[in-house]
């Protein structure tokens, strides 16, 4: 019996034999759409985080003065792509407010109560600084700062002051120029402290002999400041109501005479001594001066002699009118009762 090799038949056999083809097109159209959605996943992932950084504060530092005015500086991150940018200030009693860019170009900016709406012009970062009121009051001799901040900040404290108080501890403490410089956690925070005590009581012992004298110390040295100062006052209001007027002199006169530099230190001790300076040259000039002849002739920026021009305004020693439409700032005749 003859053997047979029989050789199969491939119908969908190709010519090139041993060769497997598939079709490309579908491939390249699912590559196609791939490549569209991971591109379209990472510019997702990439865009989330930057604009949830929006508006978040970067930087704040304060500054409280003598007077109760707090200088606020911050850095905040904006979208260059929006023309607008909304940050909400710490207070509706807003003074000498000032935006710029990174590059430290001037932004123009609209304020209603206590939001700032800053036009961005294409700035990723907008630094604002400026004077707010809302942030101290007073009760007597007891000063008390509060804030609610979203960050961590620095505070820098006035000099001669003792805090008496305060809702937190602080992350820092260093003196800069005989200034307390606090850093302080995010939240809200309540600082109390007086102005004017250059000594503290000596502190107690464990003797209580010692302590017992100590006690009799500071009384009998109170007792003692507080004759000093009644034979003061009466020795002064017997010399006043003896002192007679010259003739030439009438009191209007006296009353309209502008007020000499050592009495105003002497009603307001807590006054700076730049403070003073402006005072002094003030009074050496007629007794006012456009706010222009102060810049020049203490070399300070614009921002800076408004600054220290309005604090003295809040103290009650000068007054601001307009003049050739320039700040003129003139000495008052006399002290307000409320500073």
């Amino acid at each position: 019996m003859n053997q047979q090799m029989v050789v199969p038949y491939w119908q969908d056999r190709s010519p090139e034999d041993g060769m497997l083809f598939v079709r490309t097109k579908s491939i390249l159209t699912s590559m196609g759409r791939a490549s569209l959605l991971a591109v379209g996943l990472i510019v997702m992932a990439i865009s989330i985080p930057i604009q949830s950084t929006f508006g978040t504060v970067r930087t704040l530092d304060l500054i409280i003065y003598p007077d109760g005015t707090t200088h606020v500086s911050s850095e905040i991150s904006a979208d260059p792509f929006e023309p607008d940018f909304s940050v909400e200030l710490f207070g509706p009693t807003i003074d000498n407010f000032v935006a710029e860019d990174e590059n430290g170009f001037l932004l123009s900016a609209n304020i209603e109560d206590n939001i700032a709406i800053v036009e961005t012009l294409g700035a990723s970062t907008i630094s604002m600084n400026y004077d707010i009121h809302d942030l101290v009051s007073k009760e007597g001799r007891i000063w008390s700062f509060k804030i609610n901040s979203p960050v961590e900040y620095s505070l820098l404290m006035p000099s001669n002051i003792v805090i008496v108080g305060m809702s937190t501890y602080p992350l820092n403490l260093q003196t800069i120029n005989e200034q307390s410089q606090l850093l302080l956690p995010s939240g809200s925070v309540e600082i109390n402290y007086f102005f004017g005590v250059s000594e503290l009581p000596p502190p107690l012992s464990n003797n209580p002999e010692q302590n017992s004298d100590n006690s009799i110390y500071l009384i009998g040295g109170g007792i003692a400041v507080a004759g000093a100062i009644a034979a003061i006052l009466i020795k002064r209001s017997k010399s006043i109501s003896t002192k007679k007027i010259p003739e030439t002199i009438t009191k209007q006169e006296i009353l309209e005479k502008p007020l000499d530099v050592e009495t105003i230190v002497e009603q307001i001790p807590e006054l700076r001594e730049d403070d003073k300076e402006l005072i002094s040259f003030i009074s050496t000039n007629g007794g006012q001066a456009y706010e222009s002849e102060l810049r020049k002739k203490f070399l300070q920026p614009r921002t800076t002699m408004w600054r220290a021009v309005k604090r003295l305004e809040r103290y009650g020693i000068v007054e601001i009118k307009k003049k050739e439409l320039q700040n003129l700032v003139i000495l008052k005749k006399k002290l307000e009762d409320e500073k």
